[in-house]
């Protein structure tokens, strides 16, 4: 049988949210022992050892601490942290399990592959605890995504035969995100209601999350390391800007004037 990383990954966030749910006195031996049951993995001493190295992966990333209370504080007991408490409420689609955010995105729209590589290394990275090269990640896919809607802008107004604005096509990627914004301002009356109500609410929002995060990781001005929630909080909003900007450009594609 082959098992991959993300079977492990996915079977073990199952058993220990069921087992959170039933009983908050978390043992490592019922939740290696469930996990091993459930991928049918018995007397596969290398599929044993990756799902020990995932488990002590839980503890590596603060998801998972030792000990039950001050009167059993010691292994085999152990409880979720803050950090696990909040990979398993948004669970199906948490960057802590790669396989849900994927399915959650795709069903999104088809995703640029430019973007998709950013992403793909953004899960590594998070997953290792890397939140600085998680957050530069994130920013270039959401760079690429705004890239694409430019381009589909630029393509557009020469259709129309009027002349793109210079700024579309500056090498600096915040006045490229400014002229976006501001052409769009332009024909808001002729967007759908609900559309131009979600751009001019999120649109800045979105962009500033995730760009002042890439600018405190990415600019080496600073040896503080980058907060889990805030790359982790990234993560979450980039499918919500996905699906935003592949609105718009659809937009842009058939009615835009």
């Amino acid at each position: 049988m082959n098992i991959q990383d993300n079977d492990i990954r996915k079977v073990m966030l199952e058993v220990i949210k069921e087992y959170s749910l039933r009983d908050n006195s978390l043992q490592s031996g019922s939740i290696l022992d469930e996990t091993a049951r459930r991928l049918n993995v018995r007397n596969n001493i290398l599929v044993e050892q990756a799902i020990m190295t995932f488990f002590h992966d839980l503890f590596r990333a603060g998801q998972i601490a030792w000990g039950y209370n001050l009167s059993n504080p010691n292994p085999p007991f152990c409880h979720l942290t803050d950090i696990g408490r909040k990979t398993l409420e948004n669970y199906s689609r948490d960057p802590s399990n790669p396989d849900g955010y994927w399915a959650y995105l795709s069903n999104l729209g088809n995703l640029n592959t430019v973007a998709r590589s950013y992403i793909e290394e953004a899960l590594r990275t998070y997953s290792s605890n890397c939140f600085k090269a998680t957050a530069v990640m994130v920013g270039a896919a959401s760079e690429s995504l705004a890239l694409e809607l430019r381009d589909a802008l630029v393509d557009r107004i020469k259709d129309k035969g009027d002349l793109p604005s210079a700024s579309l096509s500056d090498w600096r990627i915040k006045k490229v995100m400014n002229s976006i914004y501001k052409e769009i301002e332009k024909r808001k009356e002729s967007m759908p209601n609900p559309l131009s109500e979600t751009f001019f609410a999120y649109w800045p929002a979105f962009v500033h999350q995730i760009r002042t995060a890439r600018n405190d990781a990415g600019h080496p001005s600073s040896v503080e390391a980058i907060a889990q929630d805030t790359v982790h909080a990234s993560l979450l909003i980039f499918p919500e800007l996905f699906k935003l900007i592949h609105d718009i450009k659809k937009w842009v594609e058939e009615s835009f004037f």
